[in-house]
């Protein structure tokens, strides 16, 4: 399981990689409402998304969000 939360000015986003049933769920979610709900069932898509979200968190922490 994965899990980041971030935050700035108020604003709150959520990264999530979870075990389901058949395969992954990996989730987006800007201040309480899911932008992006996505179920892999290949392990190397959920390899992917992590590196994308790792990416977005480096950039969102560079424009000043901080991780909680």
């Amino acid at each position: 399981m994965f899990i980041k939360h971030l935050r700035n000015a108020g604003h709150t986003l959520r990264f999530s990689i979870e075990p389901t049933d058949s395969g992954w769920q990996v989730s987006e979610e800007r201040d309480s409402q899911v932008v992006k709900r996505v179920e892999y069932h290949d392990w190397h898509r959920v390899e992917r998304a992590r590196r994308s979200i790792a990416i977005a968190m480096d950039q969102l922490q560079d424009a000043g969000w901080h991780v909680e």
